[in-house]
């Protein structure tokens, strides 16, 4: 077959249109990379306001805590871990997943010491009990992931133990009382959802005061998967504190994330809102995290956060 020198130049603008497009498909998934890997150190506190304690009562501040994801070798979260103590919480919430590598729980105790000088509690995230293994990133746009038996298993009891050891309460299918700043705080905290394993607790005993009113209820979650949610709301939480979402991790800017991890609208990855189940309003608060798997070490618009959550007094 004889081919035209005009075919012959058009086979050769197509290939060289291919390259092109090829070339400049890499270059802008390697810039994409290379910006996640820069956000994911470019850590935030997120403040919010709730006025939900009893009127004539001083502002307490609660820093949230969750999805730590700690590796050794993080120096710059280390720092900025250790800084938060500057806040001065009134009390610390730590929602989980701490962990992730086995090496981890010495460097990430280190890191939290200044943290622990401070009431707290805390509960456990799948991450906290298994290393994350490496899959396909692709696989979290199917559902949400699930931890295999084949994944390494993490010294979560010496980690719980060390979180003890500095004061903090484990909240881990059960409940407690705390008196802070004159407050009595009913904390009800379950083990992670992500992995089916929350029982629940219910309420201290005694949860009303001398004037009949109610202390103040609050939820302590790893996963907000929505069966969760809705139990605590209809058993009167107050508020409900929980992670795991990473808030999407790689987010489109101006929409937000894409997916959640779980079973909630993905406009709820991140954030303070009200949740509504069975006639009851609550609000929760979803941490966007502070790490990533080591595996997927990109954050992309939704920067690492701790955050502040001041509760003031109803009007």
């Amino acid at each position: 077959m004889v081919v035209s020198p005009a075919f012959a130049s058009r086979v050769r603008n197509i290939g060289r249109g291919f390259a092109v497009t090829a070339a400049a498909g890499t270059a802008a998934g390697l810039a994409a990379v290379g910006y996640g890997l820069w956000e994911k150190n470019q850590f935030v506190l997120r403040e919010e306001t709730l006025p939900i304690l009893p009127p004539g009562q001083d502002p307490f501040r609660v820093l949230h805590l969750s999805d730590i994801h700690f590796v050794p070798g993080q120096d710059t979260k280390a720092a900025w871990l250790e800084s938060l103590a500057s806040l001065r919480p009134d009390l610390v919430v730590n929602t989980g997943d701490n962990l992730s590598h086995v090496k981890a729980v010495d460097p990430v105790l280190k890191a939290l010491r200044p943290l622990l000088e401070f009431p707290g509690v805390f509960v456990p995230g799948s991450n906290d009990y298994y290393a994350p293994g490496l899959r396909n990133p692709a696989s979290y746009l199917l559902g949400p992931s699930k931890a295999r038996r084949e994944n390494i298993e993490l010294d979560w009891s010496r980690l719980r133990a060390g979180f003890g050891m500095g004061g903090w309460v484990d909240l881990t299918n059960r409940n407690q009382s705390l008196v802070l700043k004159g407050i009595r705080f009913d904390f009800s905290g379950v083990d992670d959802p992500h992995l089916n394993r929350e029982r629940y607790a219910g309420w201290p005993q005694g949860t009303r005061n001398q004037d009949g009113d109610p202390h103040l209820r609050v939820a302590v979650i790893h996963a907000p998967y929505q069966r969760v949610l809705d139990h605590f709301t209809e058993d009167g939480a107050d508020l409900l504190l929980a992670g795991h979402t990473h808030g999407g991790q790689l987010c489109i800017p101006g929409y937000g994330a894409v997916v959640a991890n779980c079973d909630i609208p993905t406009w709820r990855a991140k954030g303070l809102n009200d949740w509504q189940s069975n006639g009851r309003t609550t609000p929760v608060n979803v941490s966007g995290g502070i790490g990533t798997s080591r595996f997927a070490p990109v954050r992309i618009a939704c920067k690492p956060e701790a955050v502040l959550l001041t509760l003031t007094a109803r009007e």
